[in-house]
């Protein structure tokens, strides 16, 4: 942890009152009713402090990227802005102090303090980190907090990451995806049968015991493949992010729904030591930062992804289509073997499959009354 003089001189002993205002202020951000104070620099009231803590936090994403690697750079803003600039982030892009791929290993070891990725990425290390990111058929993002704070999640999140020395937090969330954009229908589950298609994950996983071959493409080979006829269909995001990649220009069938996919939670890992080496306050300023950042990045995403939807649709001419039935029952089926097959990586994993089935047993029944008989009911 590397300290600096702060360019403001002490006029004496600080009054402690105001650092205890801000230290309960910050901890105690826990909802809208806050955000908005925190925001209006109500809680970056720093008590005269005579160091600034910097940090380096390094992420998984290019730099700027839609979705989440905003979300980190936002976070990185929001930490400086509610500790009255006690406390700066350094944001360093995929490459440009570690490779992307390389972000868990480096915030282990104290390379970085912090991180921002998707659990679904360190699936090789740790099979049940993907719990924490999306699921097929699983937690939509609401449960999935629901999970995370009322059932459990969290310290089962934790104590996955402590053999690493790594603390984790939510750090954003970029919505449901879409099904996949496809070059031509699928009417029965024989159109899956050799289907060559960019779906990485659990769902690639999903495909490949139905008959498909998943394709793994970085982000800007896969609308070329489509074109060139490497692929046969590719699923990546939502429908913003999608229609900026230009999906469109090549396919105008989109499946839905993202049976893969109904959670896209990201991550914000912390140096356990270095976390432990912050006063309290600053550790509730860090906490505040990504909660905010995730119920931002939820109706960032939610607005804005709703936006384009209707600009595929109306503008470019795209034709919505949902998995026949017969389709989605394999889907379903064969989701959850995958998902179960998890269970036997480890004690850590199991008890997160029964923690995660839990919570998705307990909250159905609600979302079914207050969700989707909702959604029924506003249909003409």
């Amino acid at each position: 942890m590397k300290h600096r003089k702060s360019s403001s001189p002490s006029s004496g002993p600080a009054d402690p009152r105001p650092a205890d205002v801000t230290r309960r202020a910050a901890l105690g951000l826990t909802g809208l009713g806050l955000t908005g104070l925190a925001l209006a620099g109500g809680l970056a009231r720093p008590a005269l402090a005579q160091t600034t803590i910097e940090w380096k936090m390094v992420t998984t994403w290019p730099a700027d990227q839609p979705g989440p690697g905003v979300s980190a750079s936002r976070i990185c803003d929001t930490i400086a802005r509610l500790s009255g600039g006690r406390m700066r982030v350094r944001l360093f892009p995929a490459g440009g102090l570690v490779a992307g791929g390389e972000v868990f290993d480096a915030v282990s070891a104290g390379t970085a303090q912090m991180g921002h990725a998707s659990p679904a990425f360190w699936q090789d290390r740790l099979p049940a980190a993907v719990f924490f990111s999306a699921v097929p058929f699983g937690l939509l993002p609401y449960e999935h907090v629901t999970w995370l704070e009322q059932g459990g999640g969290m310290g089962l999140w934790e104590r996955l990451y402590a053999p690493f020395g790594i603390k984790p937090f939510m750090g954003g969330n970029s919505g449901p995806q879409l099904g996949g954009w496809f070059m031509r229908p699928v009417l029965t589950l024989e159109d899956l049968r050799g289907l060559r298609i960019r779906m990485t994950g659990l769902g690639g996983e999903v495909m490949r015991r139905l008959g498909a071959t998943p394709v793994s493409l970085p982000p800007s080979e896969i609308v070329p493949a489509l074109q060139s006829g490497l692929l046969d269909a590719a699923e990546f995001l939502g429908p913003e992010s999608d229609r900026a990649m230009g999906f469109q220009t090549v396919s105008k069938l989109c499946y839905t729904p993202g049976f893969h996919e109904p959670n896209g939670a990201s991550e914000t890992l912390i140096n356990q030591v270095a976390y432990e080496g912050l006063p309290d306050d600053l550790k509730g300023v860090i906490a505040a930062a990504c909660r905010m950042e995730t119920l931002h990045s939820i109706a960032e995403n939610s607005w804005r992804n709703a936006e384009a939807l209707r600009q595929l649709v109306e503008e470019d001419g795209v034709e919505l289509r949902r998995f026949p039935e017969p389709v989605m029952q394999a889907l379903r089926a064969t989701s959850r073997d995958v998902v179960a097959a998890l269970a036997n990586s480890g004690d850590v994993a199991r008890d997160i499959h029964e923690s995660y089935t839990q919570a998705l047993q307990r909250l159905t029944p609600w979302s079914e009354v207050s969700d989707r008989q909702m959604l029924d009911g506003r249909a003409p």
